[in-house]
């Protein structure tokens, strides 16, 4: 007998009509008919037995941990990523939402990448790359004499495979792509989602810079450089260029602004080298190779008689945080790279929902100022909490190895689990 089969003495989450559709249709297990093998409820008892497991090689008890993970779970207090609730408990489960792949400028790089974005896609994951290092359309190649055909065309590659295989098998995967404000192919990129149904499985991301924005409040003409020799290829006129990203982000919803210099400014390991990408999302920036698991606290579920309930919150923020960082114990990782960059900082990504319904509770507007406050308390409160949290667990698990050569001992963090927390 499936031990995560359907259990008519279980508690039900509180899941809406529209839940449960959508859990039928991808997350629950199915036998090899087809046939439903586990409800809502068996789906978190699996999820919450898999991911507590991990906790033995620490010498904690994972009994304990099950059950704390499955009450967080039954009352929507947290969820974790797709991945997770997939594929939990399966011997090869992969249980990551995040993943950044490098692509360098040759054809070995670039088929490489797209053969792992299969192989990631296929298990739930999704990806995000920088093609900002592939020379411009209609340089040569020396190889063979000829001209490329720049970084968009291989983006279109990479979105036409994507549309072959579905995330999981359940749905179509995500990418995330970036190419910096001074590729001499930005034009084309920023404007690439004007064309219906091109790059669709893309979120496109122009990676600008502090010295755009000086040339745009300058007035000065802005260089744009080849990537492969470095050398200024013609200016642009900076004013154009963000005109340009403003009309198509209105028409398409597409690009975004990735402000690289900020993401490096706060890289909480710049001596493993610049961050130049994200997740498909955006909200986790990560460094080649690197994987994240992310996981969501409701809000909605915190709140207290004439406001929110700080201490239980408190509480769900701490094994929240134990939670993700078994995810990368359980994790059955695709490629040994991503398992090694991932190992060595063990970043996690905690976020929150349910904040609109938290603030309709609490009879606070949205916009106002009241509501700002406390959006901006709870976020700190979330970051404060996650990080000692993490601290906690770098005491007794030990700290992500490249602990020492990040930030975090000059901010006076001894000991620290996961790289990032939020």
């Amino acid at each position: 007998m499936n031990r995560f089969a359907v259990n008519s003495r279980s508690i039900t989450p509180a899941f809406s009509e529209s839940a449960r559709i959508v859990l039928r249709e991808r997350y629950l297990r199915r036998d090899e008919a087809g046939r439903l093998i586990e409800d809502a409820h068996g789906m978190l008892r699996r999820v919450a037995s898999a991911i507590a497991a991990p906790a033995r090689m620490f010498g904690e008890d994972a009994v304990f941990w099950e059950e704390r993970f499955l009450q967080r779970l039954e009352r929507l207090e947290f969820l974790p990523n797709s991945p997770t609730l997939m594929n939990a408990g399966h011997p090869s489960g992969q249980l990551a939402a995040c993943f950044v792949l490098p692509i360098e400028d040759d054809l070995d790089s670039i088929f490489a990448a797209l053969s792992r974005t299969a192989r990631i896609h296929q298990t739930g994951g999704g990806t995000g790359f920088s093609f900002s290092a592939l020379r411009p359309g209609k340089d040569r190649v020396r190889s063979t004499g000829g001209i490329t055909s720049g970084p968009i065309s291989f983006m279109e590659l990479f979105d036409h495979a994507t549309a072959v295989i579905r995330q999981g098998g359940r749905r179509r995967g995500a990418n995330m792509a970036v190419l910096r404000i001074d590729h001499p192919d930005i034009e084309e990129f920023i404007d690439a989602k004007r064309t219906p149904g091109r790059l669709e499985n893309f979120n496109l991301s122009v990676g600008v810079t502090r010295s755009f924005f000086a040339a745009l409040n300058a007035r000065k003409p802005f260089v744009l450089r080849n990537p492969r020799t470095g050398l200024a290829v013609r200016s642009a006129d900076p004013q154009s260029l963000f005109d340009a990203i403003v009309e198509a982000a209105w028409a398409t919803g597409d690009p975004g602004l990735l402000f690289l210099d900020e993401i490096n400014r706060t890289n909480p390991t710049p001596a493993l080298g610049a961050i130049e990408a994200t997740n498909p999302c955006g909200e986790q920036p990560l460094l080649p190779y690197e994987s994240c698991t992310l996981g969501s606290i409701n809000l909605a579920a915190f709140v207290a008689e004439g406001g929110v309930d700080w201490e239980r919150l408190g509480g769900a923020i701490r094994d929240s945080v134990v939670f993700l960082d078994n995810v990368i114990e359980a994790n059955c990782y695709p490629f040994p790279e991503i398992e090694a960059c991932t190992r060595r900082t063990r970043k996690i990504g905690l976020g929150v929902m349910g904040l609109a319904e938290l603030l309709a509770r609490l009879g606070i507007a949205y916009d106002s100022d009241e509501g700002l406050a406390l959006g901006g308390r709870i976020a700190k409160f979330l970051t404060d909490g996650a990080r000692a949290a993490s601290a906690e667990l770098g005491e007794k698990r030990g700290s992500f190895p490249a602990l020492y050569g990040s930030i975090w001992p000059e901010q006076g963090f001894a000991t620290l689990r996961n790289a990032s927390v939020t």
